[in-house]
């Protein structure tokens, strides 16, 4: 299937865009981290809230902070970059990637931990024109190898594991012959020598909105992970959104616990501050870490998972402690329960919200709640099985509800539309929305339906929309049951079990043939309810089974089962691998 381009032009009109392309691009000059060491005691601020390309001379003040892990030194110290030195070293790596014939368009993987390498080659890259393929390290070598294999990129800029994995498995880069070394390897360029580059005026490209900026892959929680092609529109327009609907402004302070978030910072003007914490686990993040950089550098804002949000507060809770300088939570990646927002309202500033932006990497953000009216209105709801409510969309995007259909859709007016309340699937349209998958193109088809000269993508999620025009997320299309009785859907239906007060999480799953599934809730107990006493576990058992009972949407499951740990995407810790609880279940109740 053939995507059509986006309607917008090619010629950026500056006068008009509340962020305009030479700002991004220019903030990209603004983003990147060296590695000189600056005073532990700096000061953090930033004034500035437009920039130009006179971005070399922004103020030293403005500083973007990382924690420099060591295992030498029990309290984490902090390295600090001002702007002016970030502009001029992704403008060297820039220039060095032109200078070395590398053409725009050359598709080069970043397999760098987040911190000061990672942001200066991700704005450098972005400066030559380079589409930067971005791999989730944390997904598991079989799946990193697969999704880099499929990506086709001709040469990886990454730390030495990075290189020898591409050399143990070179038959599957047959195009990698552009190699970049941070820390020494054998036969590779030297990232350190190529940031040196003797020019650090802004390198001369051709990129518009239209020109490919990106690969990154989807979490791979619904299948096999798919490479969604980023256009530098897709950036601009993802700043625009995130920058005013929050109103984040010059200043703010971030403590980022999901490092991406760190790109769009700068494009506000943000400082970022990286906790010490290995971001592929965010569950098991030690939580003074994360309250010392808040504490440190006064931090008003922070991103994170919601398993992340959940180990927090517990922690913090416990421990009576309260982080008064937090004015914004944003919290995303997986539905956030009413209880954990009403956690993260009781442990920041008295003032302060909490935010659950939705969305897809393939379309992101779409829509937003905060807690405030999650604690006062929806959450209720949602207990007793009416969903997530994700709230409204963001002022450009389009949605609407149609019909759940497995098949392919070609054109829009083979959608039929549901009225308000009908439980369909959605689907959005706007200038967030990417326009294709360059790795399992059949992909594409799939999710991907025509309408004249645009095009509407296929979230995969069902849901409704109320009378307010908020959505409700009721799970994802693929893990629907069909039973004999007709369609369960997750969501609603693991709500309800959710409210026992010794149960973490549930996962609804069918075991056995379509359209005659059997309905499973498998559940995971906080950490210190977990017993492996068989009559606990029976007791516990029985006690879900009656709330069930009491519940019309979950009156025909009759089996429960327990398990430790339930498995979820290694992104954000949340997204529950319901595919993998299928024969796992089967197997527990000996249905085939």
């Amino acid at each position: 299937m053939t995507v059509p381009k986006s309607s917008q032009s090619d010629h950026l009109d500056f006068a008009s865009s509340a962020l305009s392309f030479d700002e991004i691009q220019n903030v990209g000059h603004c983003l990147s981290f060296s590695a000189s060491q600056m005073p532990k005691s700096i000061a953090v601020a930033c004034p500035v809230d437009r920039f130009s390309a006179k971005a070399r001379d922004l103020a030293l003040r403005c500083v973007s902070i990382f924690s420099q892990s060591s295992p030498h030194h029990a309290k984490t110290s902090y390295q600090t970059i001002s702007f002016r030195e970030l502009e001029e070293k992704s403008n060297r790596i820039a220039n060095s990637i032109v200078s070395a014939g590398i053409t725009q368009g050359t598709r080069l993987a970043l397999m760098i931990p987040p911190g000061i390498e990672f942001v200066t080659w991700v704005f450098g890259m972005f400066k030559a024109g380079i589409v930067v393929v971005l791999i989730d390290p944390g997904m598991g070598r079989k799946n990193m190898v697969q999704c880099l294999a499929d990506a086709e990129p001709e040469g990886i800029v990454g730390i030495p594991i990075a290189h020898l994995m591409r050399t143990l498995f070179r038959k599957k880069f047959p195009r990698c012959r552009w190699n970049v070394s941070v820390g020494f390897f054998p036969g590779c360029q030297s990232a350190k020598r190529l940031a040196a580059f003797d020019s650090s005026s802004v390198p001369q490209t051709n990129i518009n909105r239209e020109s490919p900026a990106a690969v990154i892959f989807t979490t791979g929680s619904t299948g096999p992970p798919k490479g969604v092609l980023y256009r530098h529109r897709t950036f601009i327009e993802q700043a625009k959104q995130v920058r005013n609907y929050f109103d984040i402004k010059p200043g703010t302070v971030d403590v980022s616990g999901f490092p991406l978030f760190a790109l769009f910072n700068a494009a506000m003007g943000a400082t970022t501050v990286f906790p010490k914490m290995d971001a592929t686990r965010p569950a098991e993040v030690h939580p003074p870490e994360i309250i010392g950089a808040i504490e440190k550098f006064q931090a008003n804002q922070s991103f994170g998972s919601p398993a992340l949000w959940n180990t927090m507060t517990r922690y913090c809770l416990k421990h009576s402690i309260r982080l008064p300088s937090i004015k914004r939570v944003l919290s995303a990646g997986a539905p956030v329960q009413a209880d954990l927002l009403d956690r993260i309202k009781k442990i920041i500033a008295v003032d302060g919200e909490a935010f659950t932006p939705y969305g897809a990497t393939e379309s992101l953000p779409v829509a937003c709640i905060g807690a405030t009216e999650v604690l006062n209105e929806t959450g209720s709801q949602s207990k007793v099985g009416a969903g997530t409510c994700v709230g409204r969309s963001f002022p450009d995007i389009r949605w609407r509800v149609i019909k759940i259909d497995d098949a392919q859709l070609k054109q829009i007016s083979e959608c039929v539309e549901l009225q308000q309340g009908d439980i369909g699937e959605l689907i959005v349209q706007g200038p967030v929305v990417t326009d294709q998958y360059v790795t399992r193109l059949e992909a594409n088809a799939d999710h991907k339906i025509q309408d004249g000269n645009g095009f509407w993508h296929r979230m995969g999620d069902v849901g409704y929309l109320d009378e307010r025009g908020r959505f409700w997320f009721c799970g994802r299309k693929s893990h629907r049951l069909t039973t004999k009785q007709g369609e369960m859907f997750t969501i609603p239906c693991e709500a309800i079990f959710n409210n026992h007060p010794k149960i973490y999480r549930t996962a609804l799953v069918g075991v056995g043939e379509a359209n005659a599934q059997i309905p499973v809730i498998v559940a995971e107990p906080f950490p210190e309810h977990w017993t492996d006493e068989e009559s606990s576990q029976i007791a516990l058992k029985l006690e879900l089974l009656e709330i069930g009972s009491q519940n019309p949407l979950t009156q025909r499951i009759e089996h429960v089962l327990l398990h430790p740990k339930l498995p979820v995407d290694i992104r954000h810790n949340s997204k529950i691998f319901r595919e993998k609880l299928r024969p796992w279940a089967a197997t527990e109740l000996g249905i085939r």
